[in-house]
């Protein structure tokens, strides 16, 4: 612990203590409970309080305005786009509410945008021209086990006609040829044509390889005497003549198990000039729960999620090309369990962390390491502490990008699993050969960890819970902000509300932070009260927004080339230290893969800085960023907005 962080720890217990000296003559719980808080709010609302330990306000929007926030992102004109789709909310999707807001954090306006499908659990990333690509969704919910009154499952249909493909429509029957049971697709499904296998040596005919298409089917009724035990081959009911010959489906066993979540292929951009979802060309697989990156030529790598049945999409991963706003498949197959942590490296490949945020099999995908995305080589990377306890786990790219160090924050066992994590995991991948090494602990072993990189390059930390969906009332209350400098943690002023699942955080234009949802499976320590989503935002004002005057920043291009300069005006020039880039988040479900924070080297003259962005396209994606610049006292100044090309 540093000297600074031991004072600042010596303060507030000596603050505990006269507490509870004083109040302890007071009649009666009430009296003590209501004089600890009155002192609680005096305390934390002290200036030199603010100034060594920042301070939590929380913003609650009118009634109709309210929603649950699962994903959120700050656009390029200074607002926050809030999506929740439906909102994890069964009734919210049977009748088609879907909801998104933009909300103005200067002007303190919100204002509800039309949502055209369920955007709850997509995938989004910035885009180059200031644009928000969303891609994927919710085509059905799950229904535990209980809960499921038709068998049902996955029925691959086959097509051995080497000359067409066969569309077979929503509403078609299947009957077992063993079982006579007739099972319904509920989506029409595209089964492409046969391919024909030649001997390569001789050039003869060998066979037909069936084309195969997946689609969901339940029981024309409901019961358990309709599930089925066994493998079947199954008979398409409609079709005649060439078609009935070649098309069949087979299925393992259709039963009453739960059904998961069901991804869709919808893909949008959120046009933030106009303020509307503006459509796409849809994905090649559906996808709930997927992980969107951007590569080094600008396209966006589009990865995991359940598909349209409920499985984990099986490593067919996919890339958009802005340009053409179209998708294409990768050549080869990874598989990664849902919304894992893919950062583009400056070597041009990809870092997977092994954070990810659930669904997917325990010993597949799940190792942290570099991926060579072209080659589709995955070399692993060693070291890493409580490896079962990734999943809700945080990842950060710690400030400045430039060293391309990676912080791992808690996270927890597979599943509902009750393991939790209080370790934090540091790998530097300039390194001759990575490791992780464990950095700082926490307190408490903590899933869903919110992190953002402030542009003083400290990275605040903060919330979670210690069990799953905050279980057991779990919440953590405690913040800190790290220091990659010394390597360590200084708790500051602690959270007024609990965050766990669907929850995260967003870096302002004016150096505060923003942080949103929270999703508690229970409302009470016994686990017998039904939870209630975490309306209310609330912001974090750092110990350096409480410093005095802040150095100011104006004029300058609005577009600046990789490898060029630009000239800003400040009249604090003279005493500037830093200059950071920060690229704004697009958070949800523990994943942000799009912030970082990019040292610029800088001149200064009389009241001109003169900034300069590095060359390198891995490491300064093309986008629009924040631009910071940081006096001797570690205070920023308010953002201007830069756009590289």
């Amino acid at each position: 612990m540093n000297d600074r962080a031991g004072r600042r720890r010596a303060r507030r217990l000596a603050i505990g203590t006269a507490v509870v000296v004083a109040l302890a003559g007071m009649n009666g719980p009430w009296l003590y409970r209501f004089g600890t808080e009155k002192y609680h709010q005096y305390q934390i609302n002290k200036p030199e309080y603010k100034a060594e330990n920042g301070h939590w306000r929380i913003v609650e929007f009118p009634e109709e305005y309210r929603l649950n926030t699962i994903h959120a992102a700050l656009l390029r004109t200074g607002k926050v786009l809030l999506v929740a789709g439906s909102g994890n909310n069964q009734d919210n999707f049977d009748a088609k509410k879907y909801d998104t807001r933009i909300w103005d954090p200067v002007k303190g306006t919100i204002k509800k945008v039309p949502t055209p499908n369920d955007l709850f659990c997509t995938g989004h990333t910035q885009l180059a021209n200031g644009n928000l690509l969303i891609a994927g969704g919710t085509k059905r919910y799950e229904k535990l086990k209980g809960d499921v009154t038709k068998a049902g499952g996955l029925m691959i249909v086959h097509n051995e006609n080497p000359d067409k493909p066969i569309t077979l429509p929503a509403g078609t029957k299947f009957t077992g040829k063993e079982n006579g049971k007739t099972f319904v697709s509920q989506d029409p499904v595209l089964v492409p044509r046969a391919k024909k296998v030649f001997d390569p040596a001789t050039g003869r005919f060998l066979r037909n390889d069936p084309g195969l298409g997946r689609i969901y089917v339940e029981a024309q009724k409901s019961g358990a005497k309709y599930e089925t035990g066994t493998q079947d081959n199954y008979r398409v009911q409609g079709l005649t003549g060439v078609d009935a010959r070649n098309t069949y489906g087979i299925a393992q066993k259709l039963a009453l198990d739960k059904k998961d979540f069901q991804g869709i292929r919808d893909a949008y951009e959120f046009d933030v000039v106009a303020e509307k979802y503006i459509k796409v060309d849809p994905m090649k697989e559906a996808r709930w729960y997927p992980t969107l990156t951007t590569l080094s030529d600008g396209k966006i790598l589009s990865v995991s999620g359940l598909d349209d049945i409920g499985q984990l999409v099986p490593g067919k991963n996919e890339i958009y090309d802005p340009k053409t706003k179209k998708w294409a498949y990768t050549d080869k197959v990874r598989q990664f369990p849902t919304y894992p942590a893919l950062f583009l490296m400056q070597n041009g490949k990809v870092f997977y962390s092994g954070s990810n945020a659930g669904y997917g099999p325990d010993d597949v995908g799940r190792d942290p390491g570099v991926w060579d995305v072209d080659s589709n080589r995955f070399t692993k990377i060693p070291g890493m502490s409580d490896a079962d306890r990734l999943e809700t786990s945080g990842t950060v790219l710690l400030p400045p990008a430039q060293d391309e160090k990676y912080m791992v924050i808690g996270g927890g066992g597979v599943g509902e699993s009750k393991l939790s994590s209080e370790k934090t995991r540091i790998v530097d991948l300039k390194a001759d050969r990575p490791r992780f090494v464990d950095g700082p602990s926490l307190d408490k072993g903590t899933r869903y960890p919110q992190a953002s990189i402030l542009p003083d390059d400290s990275v605040l930390v903060s919330g979670g819970s210690e069990d799953y969906r905050g279980r057991g009332d779990s919440n953590i209350l405690e913040a800190r902000l790290y220091r990659p400098e010394s390597n360590s943690f200084e708790r500051v002023a602690d959270p007024l509300v609990g965050r766990n699942y669907h929850s995260g955080s967003i870096l302002l234009p004016d150096g505060s932070v923003m942080f949103f949802g929270s999703d508690s499976l229970f409302a009470d320590k016994a686990n017998t009260k039904p939870g209630k989503f975490e309306q209310r935002i609330e912001i974090y004002k750092p110990p350096y927004l409480f410093r005095g005057s802040r150095p100011s920043l104006s004029g300058g291009p609005q577009t600046i080339e990789r490898g060029e300069s630009g000239t800003f005006t400040s009249r604090h020039a003279s005493s500037i230290k830093k200059v950071r880039l920060i690229r704004p988040s697009a958070s949800t479900h523990v994943t942000d893969v799009d912030q970082r924070s990019i040292a610029l080297d800088f001149t200064t003259s009389g009241d001109k800085v003169t900034v300069t962005v590095p060359e390198n396209r891995n490491l300064v994606q093309a986008g629009w960023y924040m631009l910071f610049v940081d006096d001797d006292q570690g205070t920023p100044s308010e953002a201007q907005w830069v756009r590289v090309p």
